[in-house]
């Protein structure tokens, strides 16, 4: 696949400019927990590199990689240390080029993590900057002395608990990490940290990646004053858009990515959709796409803690997502990522009675939106969340830390705890890919660093390939329809029954043409009848429902996407 970006004026379709990252169908890989080749417990490279068949039969044409690069795994890879070496337990660069080589053969690109709001506290910048106030990186971080108490200069708190400040004993200051105190903030009003950022994502993009995921990409400008957070405002408002976030991704287009054919998918956290409009607007030349959060945070108190939701909430979501966007920018649409858990658990019906008819309607929401759809590794068969019954099965340092500040302050209730975290816990969607009914679900023949979940037996993709009339196949179905109908990437988008409490509707047209999606979000059979159209309608694709003249008949957990007109 070329690098090189050759300056063409795209054609448009809708008003809007054609791009292969815009047509592309994404899967995110966390090679912690996809395949591990060598029996260590842990997902490799070349465990990857064996299930590139998996990738290409199911039809995606992209994908996103989680942190491969070398890291003392504070945060499993989001801490980096060498941003030009791979982990050793995922192997090798010989490994990452033939994962590079073998998805490029199959005509799949792959865009990898950018970790550059903070690296890991081991990385060689910040061992020297530790050296001392005159050492030549002191200021590739962001220090501050005390204040007159002796206290963090600000109220700021890490996301992963406490402050976010860690006092360095050696010269008296505090440094700065927004996450965990392995993950010292980088201090991008250097021109010499942005220098070397540039580097390194030429380093890869030369080596031929299609792009980068941006991590946290928001948080990277900070008001030099550093403010306190005032009471009321979540921390990642705050941490978002500071005063020169602009004008740094406009200098990473100036300087790189406009001189490679590449796309570019921010982290929106923090941000609300009128500054995500501006990261993406093709004007302005920052980034392609942006992820936003409202999906993952709408079913949350202010608290965190889980509340009940109803169906008009979740169509909210995917129209205001929809129409935040002009015909000069771009969006992403996802259920789920590796800091999320089960799509099918959370927002569908994870019963033996419902489960694959349930993850067939998700997937179909998911692959029928408007914007770049990302599967998450497992959720096209149904994966669901994991029964934790201890606190000490959890891995994720968010969850570690937050049970020791509860266990300090004598606020630690186990139980209240565990039902909380059963039901948000990022460890949900880590827990290890189930291939098959053997042992570990076929993920390793050691042992795996996170349980599989027990019900691998009966959920895993050996026995979901295998059922013609189950979610995988539906899943490849629905990819391929996407391919097939430009409506589907570039059609506008209308809900047609934004008030229904089970049917979510909605029609993706381009002037008279139009393909409608018709989804049963529950169990009870309901009959749905299309508005008025300027011709007859025909079916298109089905799960448990049919289609009678323009009456859509809906069995429970059910899909009908039918189309008008000539496209």
């Amino acid at each position: 696949m070329p690098k090189d970006k050759t300056e063409t004026t795209p054609e448009r379709v809708n008003g809007i400019a054609r791009r292969w990252w815009k047509e592309a169908v994404a899967y995110q890989i966390y090679p912690r927990s996809f395949m591990d080749s060598d029996g260590d417990g842990v997902g490799d490279l070349a465990g990857i590199v064996s299930k590139l068949d998996y990738l290409s039969d199911l039809g995606v044409t992209m994908v996103w990689l989680s942190p491969h690069y070398d890291s003392p795994n504070a945060d499993n890879g989001y801490d980096i240390r060498d941003y030009r070496a791979v982990m050793s337990q995922f192997g090798t660069m010989d490994d990452f080029d033939a994962l590079l080589d073998g998805l490029h053969a199959r005509g799949i690109r792959l865009i990898v993590d950018l970790v550059v709001n903070h690296t890991s506290n081991e990385h060689a910048w910040f061992a020297e900057a530790r050296q001392g106030k005159d050492a030549a990186t002191r200021d590739y971080y962001i220090w501050r002395d005390p204040a007159p108490d002796g206290s963090p200069p600000n109220n700021w708190p890490s996301f992963f608990s406490g402050p976010a400040w860690t006092l360095d004993e050696a010269s008296g200051q505090y440094y700065l990490h927004l996450f965990a105190a392995k993950q010292p903030d980088l201090n991008w009003d250097n021109p010499a940290v942005r220098g070397e950022v540039w580097d390194l994502m030429r380093f890869w993009l030369d080596k031929g990646v299609d792009g980068f995921r941006m991590d946290v990409i928001p948080f990277i400008s900070k008001d030099p004053a550093l403010p306190d957070l005032p009471a009321g405002i979540k921390p990642q408002k705050h941490y978002a858009e500071g005063p020169r976030l602009h004008d740094y991704l406009r200098e990473m287009r100036r300087e790189v990515l406009s001189h490679y054919d590449c796309a570019t998918v921010g982290e929106g956290n923090g941000l609300d959709q009128d500054q995500m409009r501006r990261v993406v607007d093709e004007r302005r030349e920052e980034l392609d796409m942006i992820f936003q959060f409202d999906v993952v945070e709408f079913d949350r108190d202010a608290a965190g803690n889980p509340r009940d939701w109803t169906l008009p909430e979740f169509k909210e979501i995917f129209a205001r997502q929809a129409d935040s966007m002009d015909a000069h920018g771009w969006t992403t649409v996802y259920l789920a990522n590796h800091d999320t858990t089960r799509p099918v658990s959370r927002y569908g019906d994870d019963s033996a009675e419902w489960r694959v008819a349930s993850t067939k309607v998700l997937n179909a929401l998911l692959l029928t939106q408007k914007g770049t759809p990302f599967l998450y590794q497992g959720d096209e068969f149904g994966m669901t969340n994991f029964p934790f019954t201890a606190i000490g099965q959890f891995q994720d340092i968010a969850v570690r830390n937050a049970w020791a500040a509860a266990q300090a302050t004598g606020t630690a209730d186990e139980a209240t705890f565990l039902t909380r975290l059963n039901r948000t816990s990022r460890d949900h969607t880590r827990t290890p890919m189930q291939w098959d009914a053997s042992a570990e679900g076929g993920f390793t023949s050691g042992t795996p660093w996170l349980p599989v979940n027990p019900n691998s037996a009966e959920i895993n993709a050996t026995s979901a390939m295998a059922d013609p009339n189950g979610a995988w196949a539906f899943t490849r179905a629905l990819i391929e329809l996407r391919k097939a109908q430009e409506l589907l990437v570039y059609g506008d988008y209308r809900d047609l029954a934004p008030d229904h409490p089970q049917v979510f509707a909605f029609a993706r047209e381009i002037g008279a043409d139009g393909i409608a999606v018709v989804l049963n979000f529950g169990a009870s059979p309901q009959t749905f009848a299309l508005p008025d159209r300027p011709g007859p309608v025909r079916e298109l694709l089905a799960s448990d429902a049919s289609l009678i003249g323009s009456d859509v008949m809906l069995g429970g957990w059910s899909v009908m996407i039918c189309a008008w007109g000539d496209r």
